[in-house]
């Protein structure tokens, strides 16, 4: 029987083609073999690139919210040490009062509300309380609230002080009570005779409610008291034009402003009146003085649209520079011959911009 080598104890196997291959190729071929298989199996390391690590930048809106956040609270030194303090003397009304008004400049009247309604609550008999919540309901146009609320208190502690019926009377005048407006004036004005600001405010009631001569009573005084008073002059312009007193009216607009202005607001007067034809004379007047002023401008062209007639503005021609020589001249030698006029120039008013 033929013996074959193999492994003692166990039957021989056929050898697989690809190593009887391998045993009869060249070492050239194994070495190939082996370099391509050491290749597929050595270890692959991978390059990752690290980048710094940078926050995106804030969003607007977030941004806003931040601001605003450090604004109303913490991010404010005067607001912060305002709190503080009324944490350490909670009975100290002046301090919230000053904390209500910090929030107020600050154009937070929402939160700057809410503290007058707690010193108000806190304590019901401090006058101070009672007009910082007035004014910060005003802020948030709750009129009818802050009159309610500062009559009651008036009738429940009386003041000697004008300004709280100085404040109730403006109140009523925005919600339209001139009559009990007027009272509250009034009672304001008795406290303080010689207030300017006093017989300004009670004027204007009687202007609104067309009472012009004695309105006309009280802005002079005002005046008399305080002679530099724009308001004052220029509501007595208002209501001396209301009673036919042109030139007195354009006298006291003057006083304190200028001649364009003065002339405009009169056409204005005229044109709440219906008198069309004045109010474009007294346009032309301003626009004399001041071709681009843009509030008589912007009359001219309502007006235009009101009276149906084209918006126009009559303006004195341009002397040309012969012109100007010859009146050097006529300065020099002597007057010339007087000269028909020449006829005026009408630009029109263009219908938007135009320096408006």
């Amino acid at each position: 029987m033929n013996w074959k080598p193999g492994l003692a104890g166990r039957a021989s196997r056929p050898v697989p083609a690809f190593v009887r291959i391998l045993l009869n190729a060249s070492p050239y071929l194994l070495i190939a073999v082996w370099t391509a298989l050491a290749a597929g199996c050595a270890p692959r390391s991978r390059t990752v690139a690290m980048m710094p690590a940078v926050a995106p930048p804030m969003q607007p809106a977030m941004e806003r919210q931040v601001r605003n956040a450090l604004d109303a609270g913490d991010g404010d030194y005067q607001i912060r040490a305002l709190r503080e303090k009324l944490a350490a003397k909670p009975d100290d009304v002046q301090a919230r009062l000053d904390l209500a008004q910090a929030y107020r400049e600050r154009g937070y009247p929402d939160i700057a509300l809410e503290h007058c309604r707690l010193a108000a609550a806190r304590f019901p008999e401090s006058g101070a309380s009672q007009l910082a919540l007035a004014r910060a309901l005003r802020d948030m146009r709750l009129q009818a609230e802050a009159a309610q609320g500062l009559q009651e208190f008036l009738q429940a502690h009386p003041q000697r002080a004008p300004e709280y019926f100085s404040w109730l009377g403006i109140l009523r005048d925005e919600l339209g009570q001139w009559a009990v407006a007027e009272l509250a004036h009034r009672t304001a004005l008795d406290l303080a005779p010689e207030a300017e600001y006093l017989h300004n405010n009670l004027g204007y009631n009687l202007l609104m409610q067309k009472k012009n001569a004695d309105a006309i009573v009280e802005f002079r005084e005002a005046l008399r008291l305080n002679p530099k008073s724009v308001v004052a002059s220029n509501n007595l312009g208002l209501a001396l034009a209301r009673q036919n007193a042109a030139e007195q009216a354009i006298q006291s607009w003057q006083a304190t402003g200028d001649p364009a202005a003065a002339h405009n607001n009169l056409a204005a007067v005229f044109i709440q009146e219906g008198k069309f034809a004045e109010a474009r004379r007294e346009l032309d007047a301003a626009l004399s003085y001041n071709k681009q002023f843009p509030a008589a401008l912007k009359n001219l062209e309502l007006v235009s649209r009101l009276d149906g007639n084209p918006a126009t503005v009559t303006m004195k021609p341009t002397p040309s520079r012969w012109d100007r020589i010859k009146a050097d001249l006529g300065k020099i030698f002597g007057p010339e011959e007087p000269q028909p006029a020449s006829g005026v120039k009408t630009a029109s008013v263009p219908s938007s911009g135009g320096g408006r």
